[in-house]
């Protein structure tokens, strides 16, 4: 019998593991082995060393999921990771070799994610940047219940500000040799949909499932959805 994959999830800026919780009470109740590793959101380099690591200690296949940065993060850390078998970006950036995450963000207009971030100098010449806590439900999670988002508001993690400014490392982009799946919600406003299709066409993703109305937390507001696409992925792959 072929070797059972497991799912690791690779959460996002300005978000946490938690954001996963409901994609992982789906894929738990399917029998799918699915855990979220945490991001430390510093750079593109270091945070897919740590991606690395827990693919590492799985021992067998594993498919890449990841939201927002963490795609970025989830491209670098396949590359040279011959147990990484596919890749899922969920609202999630799909860098070329060079790119930053800002740039592809301003790829096309719509993002109004610049008018909402604060900057927490960190002494070294680099910033943290969070999104403003009062805006953040209707900038980062529209379609998620306000009290819910607040919460979502209060726990996000820094991002650094190096870390979406930073080339995309690797010469040759993992969605170039590996299948690749994409969802997203066409209310985005953190990166605009017009991108999100761009990145899923170039990577010539098998599926790409777009929800109607969905903010950038679609896996919080949507998790069915993005569950149903990540065990698509996974019947594909067996």
């Amino acid at each position: 019998m072929p070797e059972s994959i497991t799912v690791v999830l690779v959460h996002g800026a300005f978000a946490e593991s938690s954001s996963w919780n409901a994609v992982l009470t789906n894929l738990h109740g399917r029998g799918v082995d699915a855990f979220a590793t945490p991001n430390p959101l510093r750079s593109v380099a270091t945070d897919a060393d740590n991606v690395r690591s827990a693919i590492a200690a799985v021992g067998g296949p594993v498919l890449l999921v990841g939201h927002s940065y963490g795609g970025a993060v989830i491209t670098e850390a396949a590359s040279g990771a011959n147990s990484v078998v596919g890749l899922v970006y969920v609202a999630a950036f799909a860098p070329q070799h060079g790119e930053t995450s800002l740039q592809l963000t301003a790829l096309f207009p719509g993002s109004t994610l610049g008018e909402t971030v604060r900057r927490i100098p960190l002494g070294d010449g680099t910033n943290d940047l969070i999104v403003d806590r009062e805006l953040y439900p209707g900038q980062f999670a529209a379609d998620v219940p306000p009290a819910e988002a607040r919460i979502s508001a209060a726990t996000q993690r820094p991002v650094r500000d190096e870390a979406l400014a930073e080339p995309q490392p690797a010469k040759t982009p993992a969605w170039s040799a590996l299948p690749s799946w994409f969802v997203f919600g066409t209310a985005d406003k953190n990166i605009p949909v017009e991108a999100l299709r761009f990145m899923a066409q170039r990577a010539g993703a098998l599926k790409t499932v777009e929800v109607p109305d969905a903010s950038h937390s679609v896996m919080v507001s949507n998790p069915v959805a993005v569950a149903d696409l990540i065990a698509g992925a996974l019947a594909y792959l067996a």
